[in-house]
């Protein structure tokens, strides 16, 4: 915990101050990471961090002061804020927070350290660092969940009042912070190619999966692909929810490729259902994806994709007329091959409507199980020693509120693969992991999501709309085996129980399926009885409960339409004997000593002024 130093210090830590700007200088910036925050290119960011400390560098397009903070939604009430700039050559920076009602006070606790500050006749940068773990209420800790960064500047200084109001210079970005990943070093001269829709329709209605199938980069040997990034038609960040790629069958007709249509629609192209496999996967506020050195996507082989089908979903629930998307992926590749072929298993809850949420709950969890047995015969049989897992994309919509990918072998949970307890609807991207995850056959691994209903009047249903819900877990892995999909869904006969459900309606002629008995829900379809039940809260925590613990169908899928032979079997879910969090850090005590006085001793000792520190 940081302390006020008393006034005494201030010649040590104007020396200590120009000792870090010096060395700043001599031994150059080091930022690993850099984004821009804002439409035009004025507000730039760049960050660097290690296992206790963040350091950010920001560059604005003002003389006046910067803001920067930390959201617990993206908004300004109860966030973590930082404001700065230089006057008259000298640079200042004060910790801040805002209240419930975004009113703005200057925390007691300083705990961003200004490192150095200066500006130009168009330009202010300013260097500060903290603590991820600072113990103090006001500000937010910086975890490697999902981070809502909001930002804003303004023409003139801070004044004795106070900071002027920023007008419409301010925004909010969800990222990570602390991702360890980097950005992507590809030469310019690196070959690429595009899947790109062009001049797409996109209808008068809520959501839209739109597809098209491509053929991929011909080449005369086998290439690995190398970083994907999305194209993104400028305007349409927030209609483009995803993308994802799926590999088609080798043999399709070429005159496939010239039109899209609706997926999962009556009408598509029946060419559309040989496109099972998943190849990648972009969701909303991810940037470009670049694999690890050693790990590409192959492609050129007999095994590798000739023809995929582009997935985009759109959201539009502004029901906007007229819009024309021409948005899309760019894959670089090359002819230097790495040491593996990556794949992808998607993991979670089987999509279906048996996956259902009841409303009005402040947290409703369900789970998503890859089990020991899909593990076991599909990793068993392709690769014994196991497969290494090196990034996640967790997915789900917008009653997701946390996600984590949980990893079991034998009666052991290890630390999670991935997690995030701030999930944001609107930043979804593979996390590249610190350390690759080795998986092994009879492994299991359940992708766990916590939701948010408290809004809501009637059910949420497991389906494609973002109203509807997901709980995947997208593993990029290698080297590659032959399992496309390995998920869970519980059984429906259960949850049909809790609400009284009798009897159906058999044979079954309609989808969703029809109810018999008793009579208060004859003639409903399932769907309409679980909404007509008086859902409570107490009612809604019992059903979580009983849900968790039913038996579950497994899905164990192969490439294209083939299947592992566990697929379809009823199994139960694993008992969980204890429960492994994220690594957290502890606060320190009172009696440990401040880093910085620490620090400022060890500078005394240095530069032969002991006997100067020790008479302050």
């Amino acid at each position: 915990m940081f302390t006020m130093l008393p006034a005494k210090y201030s010649s040590v830590i104007v020396f200590f101050t120009t000792f870090w700007f010096y060395a700043t200088l001599t031994h150059g910036s080091g930022f690993s990471h850099s984004t821009i925050l804002d439409p035009h290119g004025k507000y730039n960011l760049k960050w660097r961090f290690d296992r206790r400390t963040i350091t950010f560098e920001i560059e604005v397009e003002t003389r006046g002061y910067i803001g920067f903070g930390l959201s617990p939604n993206g908004a300004m009430a109860s966030s973590d804020i930082v404001i700065g700039g230089v006057t008259d050559g000298t640079p200042y920076l004060q910790d801040y927070f805002a209240d419930a009602n975004r009113k703005v006070h200057r925390d007691v606790q300083q705990n961003y350290r200004l490192q150095y500050g200066r500006e130009n006749s168009t330009h202010t940068v300013l260097a500060f660092s903290r603590h991820l773990l600072t113990c103090d209420t006001s500000d937010k800790d910086i975890t490697e969940s999902t981070v809502r960064v909001i930002w804003a500047y303004h023409s003139e200084d801070v004044g004795p009042s106070g900071p002027m109001y920023h007008g419409v210079n301010r925004g909010r970005k969800s990222m990570r912070l602390l991702d360890p990943g980097s950005k992507a070093n590809i030469s310019s001269e690196m070959d690429f190619f595009n899947l790109q829709n062009i001049n797409v329709p996109v209808p008068f209605k809520d959501t839209t999966y739109w597809c098209q199938i491509f053929k991929i980069q011909e080449v005369q040997k086998k290439h690995h692909i190398i970083r994907i990034e999305p194209l993104i038609q400028r305007g349409h960040e927030n209609l483009v929810h995803h993308i994802l790629l799926y590999q088609c069958d080798s043999t399709l007709n070429e005159s496939e490729l010239k039109a899209g249509h609706e997926c999962y629609h009556p009408n598509m192209p029946d060419s559309f259902l040989t496109c099972e496999t998943i190849v990648f996967a972009w969701a909303i506020g991810g940037e470009g994806f670049t694999y690890p050195p050693h790990v590409g996507l192959s492609i050129g082989t007999s095994i590798d994709p000739v023809y995929v089908l582009m997935e985009v979903h759109y959201d539009n629930p502004a029901f906007q007329k007229g819009v024309v998307d021409s948005s899309g992926l760019r894959l670089f590749y090359t002819p230097e091959l790495r040491q593996y072929d990556a794949g992808v298993i998607e993991t979670g809850v089987w999509v279906s409507l048996y996956h259902m949420l009841p409303p009005g709950m402040q947290e409703y969890i369900s789970e998503g199980h890859c089990t020991r047995e899909c593990l076991q015969e599909s990793l068993g049989q392709e690769m014994p020693s196991g497969v290494r897992v090196f990034a996640v994309l967790m997915h789900a919509h917008l009653a997701g509120r946390a996600i984590r990918t949980r990893h079991f072998r034998g009666q052991e949970e290890l630390q999670p693969l991935s997690h995030d307890e701030e999930f944001d609807f609107n930043f979804q991207e593979f996390q590249l992991l610190k350390d690759e995850r080795l998986l092994l056959p009879g492994d299991n691994l359940i992708t766990e999501c916590k939701y948010t209903t408290k809004d809501r009047q009637n059910m949420t249903w497991g389906g494609l709309t973002t109203r509807d819900e997901m709980c995947l877990s997208y593993l990029l892995y290698y080297p590659r085996v032959n399992l496309a999909r390995c998920e869970s869904l519980p059984e429906i006969i259960g949850q049909l129980k809790f609400i009284g459900v009798k009897e159906i309606q058999v044979p079954v002629t309609t989808w969703p399926f029809m109810i018999k008995s008793p009579k208060k829900y004859s003639s409903l379809s399932f769907t309409e009885a679980m909404d007509k039940y008086r859902w409570s809260k107490n009612r809604g925590k019992s059903f979580n409960q009983m849900v968790l613990q039913l038996p579950m169908n497994v899905r164990c899928s192969k490439w294209g339409q083939d299947e592992w032979s566990i697929q379809g079997t009823i199994v139960s879910p694993p008992e969980v004997k204890s429960e492994v969090k994220p690594p957290s850090t502890m606060c320190r005590s009172a009696s440990e000593p401040h880093s910085g006085v620490v620090l400022l001793f060890t500078m005394c000792l240095t530069y032969s002024i002991v006997q100067t520190c020790l008479s302050l």
